[in-house]
């Protein structure tokens, strides 16, 4: 592991006020905590601090501190980054926690995992490499952190899957994490649908069922057939006639 070396000095600037102009001398304000110890506020080189961050980025990482007040070296520690809060408009570091830790017990942190090699389902049969697990928490000295956890993934068929219990950990470095739980597969290539199919498919969508009717029988309860119907009209004739005849 690279040994990552950071000067840090001891800071009176608390407030708001003060910070503002902390930051505008090209500082960044941080925090030193854990291990048991009284926290230090310090402040930070902010282009040193950028440079290493640039390098790092995404990793866990000992940084090597040693906190001065003015012109004194007061102490050294071992610490790791544990959080950088950005700017979120600019993206412009504001603050930097570092967490001390010991170099002889164990720590959790979190490791990038990274794919090495092409999938032959991809190469072959247009398949799409599906990362789902980005990065696996391990547990080891902070001496044995690794930079990133490789995957080789260059044998994996449509459908292959890689699981937490099949990485092959760094000496020293083991993890509590789900041993099933999926960190890549190939998935089928997506099916491609032309225009025309769209608009097949388009107007099954609008086409509406066809709604099939009982046929009415007639004779049955409820409906009238047709001769008893004749036969009612022509009964009521002769007594429209008689009544008719009366009436003269």
């Amino acid at each position: 592991m690279e040994q990552i070396t950071l000067d840090v000095h001891v800071r009176d600037e608390i407030g708001a006020g003060k910070i503002g102009r902390l930051r505008r001398a090209d500082f960044i304000p941080a925090i030193v905590y854990g291990d048991g110890q009284k926290n230090t506020v310090v402040k930070v080189n902010r282009k040193i601090f950028e440079r290493i961050e640039r390098a790092h980025r995404g990793e866990t990482v000992v940084v090597y501190l040693s906190v001065f007040d003015g012109d004194k070296k007061l102490k050294d520690y071992a610490a790791i980054i544990k959080e950088i809060q950005h700017d979120p408009v600019s993206d412009r570091i504001l603050h930097v926690d570092f967490n001390r830790i010991s170099l002889t017990k164990e720590i959790e942190v979190k490791v990038p995992v990274v794919a090495k090699g092409e999938a032959v389902g991809v190469r072959q049969d247009g398949g799409v490499l599906e990362h789902v697990l980005w990065e696996l928490e391990v547990i080891c000295l902070p001496t044995q952190i690794p930079a990133h956890i490789e995957v080789d993934v260059s044998h994996l068929k449509i459908n292959d899957l890689i699981h937490v219990r099949e990485i092959t950990l760094p000496e020293g470095v083991r993890t509590k994490q789900n041993p099933e739980a999926i960190v890549l597969t190939v998935k089928p290539p997506m099916k491609e649908i032309t225009p025309e199919q769209q608009a097949v498919e388009a107007e099954a969508g609008k086409a509406e069922p066809e709604v099939i009717k009982e046929k009415k029988v007639e004779g049955k309860e409820g409906t009238a057939p047709t001769a008893g119907k004749e036969a009612a009209k022509d009964a009521k004739k002769p007594a429209e006639g008689q009544a008719a005849a009366k009436g003269k």
